[in-house]
């Protein structure tokens, strides 16, 4: 979400209410595992197109941020859609005593914040406003706002600079907004205490929202600068396992896994990895935050895709365009045009029994996002035998995709389509390909900061 899917109310509360209880240690005193779900928004996605649509719009304008993430928000109003939301959420404890609050993870920004104060208001949320668990910084004893003077303002507020106060009289606390694919945030920055059952994390850097648009829940940046909840808690490691949403509601949930201390070099047992690669170099803090990996090649069916080397690849330069990032805020991945291109004529190659949606045909159904779609009237889709998809990275790391992973199945009248759950983006500026949530579900994935490397592999991701 960096901040740019891409998420019934009362499962979104009951969930809630239960990761927040069961947070846990795990034995090792240096090691902390949460409680993994997705988030949803008031309805149930009874509406399979509008669902897609919703997800697909959500993850372009992700993308759009990802690639533009200095662009100034938008004058108008975006649009807001009442089905599955299409991330992930954690709950943690923060103050003193503690308070839980809810946070989508996200690893394409940095930035920590929640609903703050009693005063909270969230305009064109996908839940109901008055369900958001909310701090009170008041009823925390630890609870301290950051002033404009303070050198950790002018890293979080874009109002500062480390040469003085900009923007805000020096003995007001420090603003800032974060900006998202759907939506942004704005507050004051806070110091607080982060509770883990076993460890307190004192003077944790922490946003106390007042006003949001479109954000179900806070945000916990994942990202590689050093506001982040891995940087401020000085993770070796995190490792999280998606499961599989089919964009509706479950009571199912995973676990985010964090690392603290001194880890070896030795890899975890059945993961293959690929290494991050050095950021492009950028005076954009947003390019600096996103993990970059060397995706080398799309295997569709037996086939390579030829993909042109500038786009596998990024400049080294201020604009950094090309590359791949690992975005778990974004829905589904996101390509740019001429990649994208390139995978659906493979696809359309080797699936020459089926027929492809016409563009008029997608857009009366709303999909015109998805780009990609077939006629499966009459067919059952766990019968159908889709080529596979397969991401090859530098070092050989190939990441093989389920079925479900990258096609869906929806039913329009007496007409049935499967449509290809990646899309396609016309912006030619920074990262081209966006490696989405949908594509990441059950695969053990771990963010290896300590070696700078990223690795996976195939997992049922359901909690036992």
């Amino acid at each position: 979400m960096a901040a740019s899917s891409l998420l019934s109310l009362m499962f979104l509360i009951s969930t809630l209410l239960l990761a927040s209880s069961s947070l846990f240690v795990a034995p090792n005193p240096t090691t902390f595992t949460i409680p993994l779900s997705p988030i949803f928004t008031k309805h149930q996605p009874s509406d399979a197109i509008k669902t897609l649509n919703s997800l697909a719009s959500s993850s372009l304008t992700r993308a759009h941020h990802l690639k533009h993430p200095k662009s100034k928000p938008p004058l108008t109003k975006t649009e807001v859609f009442s089905h599955s939301y299409g991330g992930y959420s954690i709950s943690l404890n923060f103050g003193t005593p503690p308070q839980t609050v809810s946070f989508i993870l996200d690893t394409g920004s940095s930035a920590v914040w929640f609903p703050c104060t009693s005063q909270y208001i969230c305009i064109d949320c996908p839940i109901d406003p008055s369900k958001i668990p909310l701090f009170i910084p008041k009823l925390s004893s630890s609870s301290k706002f950051i002033d404009c003077q303070n050198p950790n303002c002018a890293r979080i507020s874009s109002t500062n600079s480390l040469s003085g106060c900009q923007g805000c009289n020096c003995s007001q606390a420090c603003p800032y907004l974060f900006q998202y694919g759907k939506g942004s945030t704005r507050g004051l920055l806070l110091s607080e205490t982060l509770d883990f059952p076993e460890k307190l994390f004192t003077n944790f850097l922490v946003g106390c929202s007042n006003f949001s648009n479109q954000q179900p829940a806070g945000i916990a940046g994942f990202g590689r600068t050093p506001e982040s909840l891995p940087s401020q808690l000085g993770l070796s490691k995190f490792s999280y396992c998606l499961i599989s949403q089919r964009f509706n509601d479950t009571s199912e949930s995973s676990d985010l896994v964090l690392y603290r201390g001194s880890s070896s070099d030795a890899k975890t047992p059945g993961l293959s990895y690929t290494p991050f690669r050095k950021n492009p170099v950028s005076n954009d803090s947003a390019l600096l935050e996103y993990y970059y990996v060397d995706l080398l090649k799309f295997i569709v069916g037996s086939k390579s895709v030829n993909i042109p080397y500038k786009y596998l690849v990024p400049e080294n330069n201020a604009n950094g365009n090309g590359g791949t990032i690992v975005d778990s805020g974004s829905t589904f991945t996101s390509m740019e045009k001429p990649i994208f291109d390139a995978v659906a004529t493979a696809f359309e190659a080797e699936m020459g029994n089926f027929s492809r949606a016409s563009a008029d045909v997608g857009a009366s159904i709303g999909l015109n996002k998805l780009n990609l779609c077939f006629k499966a009237t009459g067919l059952k889709f766990e019968k159908i035998k889709f080529p596979e998809l397969t991401f090859e990275f530098k070092g050989g790391a190939k990441m093989e995709l389920p079925k479900v992973n990258y096609f869906s199945p929806v039913d329009v009248g007496n007409s049935s389509f499967v449509c290809l759950t990646i899309d396609s983006t016309p912006d030619s500026v920074g990262p081209a390909i966006v490696l989405g949530n949908t594509q990441q579900q059950n695969f053990y994935v771990e963010f290896d900061l300590k070696n700078d490397r990223f690795g996976f592999r195939k997992q049922t991701c359901n909690r036992k």
